[in-house]
């Protein structure tokens, strides 16, 4: 018996603002009951043919003590979370766009777009990320805040970018993008242009569903106590709806 087959598309961003949104703006509870968002406080939000987009410039927003609560600036988190047939395996395509004002040159980590896939039951995180210039795939265990990674694989917690070299990329440009985990394979496949750039196996979790996220960033460590994540630069990024399809 063949399996289903499923295809939704995430958007609707004309009602990003709303409390109905598809869309919510990213945000962790913190201890003591407290809550960090991820929201620059003068960004220019922009939806016009189903695209969204955010600029932020300069950033602003930084945290002194928890990494991951400094690196995101301005980002939102899909409401829905997209489940994984069990033994199955689920794709996620969408088109990103990106610009940078005033981040060093050549420095990916300064300043970035980003496309996360999240999931807050392990901490798994598929993402791409891009500067406009430069693109990369991220491979990684996070420790969200609230979230017990498991303790399975060769690490706990880890991140891996992969810097894609051999991948054209000019400021503004839009690229289209494409990540498939096979939960029966214990894969995830990346692709950018219509073609493979990267590849993992051995999964050691059986993700059963993610969040996505879309997003400004940076991923600069912190300096004895203080971010220095922010030194007036800023960035400007474009979404298209997301195109979701299961398989199982």
């Amino acid at each position: 018996m063949a399996g289903s087959r499923t295809e939704t598309v995430a958007g609707d961003f004309n009602r990003i603002l709303e409390p109905g949104s598809p869309w919510a703006q990213a945000s962790f509870p913190l201890p003591g009951g407290d809550t960090w968002e991820y929201r620059e406080p003068g960004a220019l939000v922009l939806v016009r043919n189903g695209w969204l987009q955010v600029t932020a410039v300069p950033y602003t927003r930084s945290n002194d003590r928890v990494q991951i609560l400094d690196n995101a600036k301005h980002m939102y988190f899909s409401r829905e979370r997209f489940a994984v047939p069990p033994g199955g395996k689920v794709t996620f395509e969408i088109e990103v766009a990106a610009r940078t004002v005033g981040t060093r040159p050549g420095d990916l980590y300064d300043g970035y777009v980003s496309w996360n896939l999240l999931d807050f039951t392990t901490g798994w995180a598929f993402d791409f990320f891009t500067s406009g210039d430069t693109v990369a795939t991220v491979y990684g265990r996070l420790p969200f805040p609230g979230v017990t990674i498991p303790d399975t694989g060769p690490a706990r917690a880890f991140c891996i970018f992969n810097e894609l070299k051999d991948y054209a990329a000019t400021p503004g440009q839009v690229h289209s993008y494409r990540i498939t985990y096979d939960q029966g394979a214990d894969t995830v496949e990346f692709e950018a242009g219509g073609r493979v750039v990267d590849r993992y196996e051995n999964v050691p979790d059986k993700i059963t569903g993610f969040t996505a996220a879309l997003g400004l960033m940076s991923e600069i460590d912190i300096v004895d106590g203080r971010s220095v994540s922010c030194h007036g630069q800023g960035v400007i990024g474009r979404w298209s709806p997301m195109r979701v399809i299961t398989e199982g």
